[in-house]
């Protein structure tokens, strides 16, 4: 058979009819669609990604019908940003993500600094006075014989360095409501005592304020002898409950 020119013609026209290229926009859809489906967004942002997906596929399909339409090249735009925004709310879900780790790590090492520094300022109390712990928060008890000459609320030059020591580790934790009570034994009258352990709270107070503590932190409270811890029989319990008490309370806000 005798091919002529118009046959070949026709031949290279129905080829060319038959694989028209595909859309630029198409293309740039699938490999959105590649590089977000292969990133964060598959695990961060499916329910994006699968919108990505749906508009690729329906650009797919209108390509096969009808390559180089409009709706075509509109349906692959749609496509390409939908796998962008996929990227786009990975990207910001992965930063809150190290945002809220790194306020959660943050939080871990203030604690574990906090905690460090009290437990410091314990053994540090310890060392210079006694302690114990009640409901009420962290008990430090001096003896008023170690802290006053006797039925005076003038501080014994001893006792100004103690305090001085106790103000230095209490100032570790300074954030805590302190409380200072005067305690007196069952000798004299109730007025008279109730106004030496206020004066004593109050001396107290005042130089532990004298060496940085923040005097809104800190209450003196004159108890008198309403709150024994011996007997007051003997000297001894009597002077077990001269004394001074400084509790470390709770943190204020």
């Amino acid at each position: 058979m005798k091919i002529t020119t118009g046959m070949i013609l026709f031949s290279c026209f129905g080829f060319l009819n038959g694989c028209a290229t595909t859309p630029n926009e198409l293309i740039s859809a699938r490999q959105a669609y590649s590089r977000a489906s292969h990133g964060p967004a598959a695990t961060l942002a499916p329910a994006e990604l699968h919108k990505a997906k749906e508009a690729l596929s329906k650009a797919e399909h209108s390509a096969a019908d009808e390559p180089s339409s409009p709706r075509t090249r509109d349906l692959s735009y749609v496509a390409e940003r939908s796998a962008q925004m996929a990227e786009v709310t990975a990207s910001i879900l992965s930063e809150r993500a190290k945002v809220s780790q790194a306020g959660r790590d943050t939080q871990a090492i203030q604690g574990e600094i906090i905690h460090r520094a009290k437990m410091g300022m314990n053994e540090a109390l310890a060392k210079l006075a006694a302690v114990k712990v009640e409901k009420r928060g962290l008990v430090i008890t001096l003896s008023g014989s170690v802290l006053f000459p006797s039925n005076n609320a003038s501080l014994l030059p001893s006792a100004k360095t103690r305090l001085d020591e106790i103000a230095d580790a209490l100032l570790e934790a300074k954030d805590r409501t302190l409380i200072v009570e005067g305690h007196a034994d069952s000798q004299g009258s109730h007025r008279l005592n109730q106004a030496l352990s206020q004066r004593r709270a109050e001396v107290v107070r005042s130089h532990l304020i004298s060496r940085g503590y923040p005097a809104q932190n800190i209450e003196a409270h004159g108890i008198g002898k309403d709150r024994p811890i011996a007997n007051n029989a003997s000297a001894e319990g009597r002077a077990n409950n001269r004394r001074v008490e400084i509790v470390v309370g709770p943190e204020t806000r």
